[in-house]
C-alpha cells in the first residue's frame, strides 16, 4: 500500500464533506469545543499548508502551521491546500526523510502522512456532525488511522487544553473501529450540536 494514495484519498474524502458546508454553517459549533465550523475550516487549511512545508523543508514555522486563510471560499482555500500536501510529498523515494511535525516531533514523511490521514478522517467527522451529514469512511483509512491513535500517549500532560487531543472517551467494548478511533482521541461519538 501507497500511504502517498491512501493519504490523497483521505484528502479527497474530506474534501467531499467540506464541499457541502454552506456560508450560514460556517458559525455551527463544532464536536471541538473551541471551533466553529469556520474555525475548524481553517485549522484544516493551516494543517495542510504546514505539513507541505514542512515536507518541503524539513519543519515548518508556527506561523505557517496556523496561518491558513480561507477568504472568502472556504471549499476553494481547503482545495488549493490539500493540492500543496499531495504535490510536497510526491516524491516517493523521499518518504523516509525526516520532518518535524509541529508540536507532535519529528518522523520520516510516510509517518507524517499517516498523521495528516488521520485528521483528514477524523475533521470529516467532526465537520459532518457540525452540520449533520451522513459519513462513513472507508475502512482501510479508519484501520491505518486506529493503529496510529493507538499509540499516541493519553496522559495529563500530553492531552486536554491547548493540546491536539482531549483525554480518551470511554466506550462500551463492542464499539466499532470508527467509534473506538473517535474515543481514543477524545471525541464522543454520540456528539450531538447544542442547535439540534
Amino acid at each position: 500500500m501507497d500511504v502517498r494514495d491512501l493519504d490523497r484519498r483521505a484528502g479527497a474524502v474530506l474534501g467531499e464533506v467540506v464541499m457541502q458546508v454552506r456560508a450560514e454553517q460556517l458559525w455551527f459549533p463544532t464536536p471541538c469545543p473551541d471551533w466553529t465550523v469556520r474555525g475548524l475550516l481553517r485549522h484544516i487549511v493551516s494543517d495542510n499548508e504546514g505539513f507541505a512545508a514542512a515536507a518541503a523543508n524539513g519543519s515548518a514555522p508556527v506561523q505557517t502551521w496556523n496561518g491558513g486563510r480561507l477568504g472568502d471560499n472556504p471549499a476553494g482555500a481547503y482545495r488549493r491546500s490539500n493540492v500543496k500536501v499531495a504535490e510536497a510529498f510526491a516524491d516517493g523515494g523521499a518518504l523516509d526523510r525526516p520532518i518535524e511535525v509541529r508540536e507532535f516531533g519529528t518522523f520520516p514523511r510516510r509517518v507524517a502522512l499517516t498523521f495528516h490521514q488521520l485528521d483528514c478522517i477524523v475533521h470529516a467527522w467532526d465537520l459532518a456532525k457540525a452540520i449533520d451529514i451522513p459519513y462513513d469512511p472507508p475502512l482501510d483509512m479508519v484501520e491505518m488511522a486506529l493503529g496510529l491513535a493507538r499509540r499516541i500517549p493519553d496522559t495529563d500532560s500530553s492531552r486536554g487544553p491547548g493540546a491536539a487531543f482531549d483525554r480518551a472517551v470511554k466506550i462500551p467494548g463492542d464499539a466499532s473501529d470508527f467509534d473506538t478511533l473517535l474515543a481514543l482521541l477524545g471525541r464522543n461519538p454520540d456528539w450531538v450540536s447544542p442547535l439540534d
